[in-house]
């Protein structure tokens, strides 16, 4: 899998908080699946393009 996250982002949005090492994956694999399941939808509406209302 492919890391769809920016570590550096996460971390500068999450700055007041500490963030352990293996959070990334977790939020990277949560990411996966979103797009999926909005690829799916755009899919199910016989369109290829994905937009916001699939999310």
């Amino acid at each position: 899998m492919s890391d769809l996250i920016v570590n550096a982002a996460v971390k500068d949005a999450l700055s007041d908080n500490n963030v352990s090492a293996d959070f990334y994956d977790a939020l990277n694999e949560e990411v996966a699946e979103l797009l999926d399941d909005a690829a799916e939808r755009a899919e199910a509406n016989d369109r290829k393009t994905v937009q916001p209302r699939d999310l």
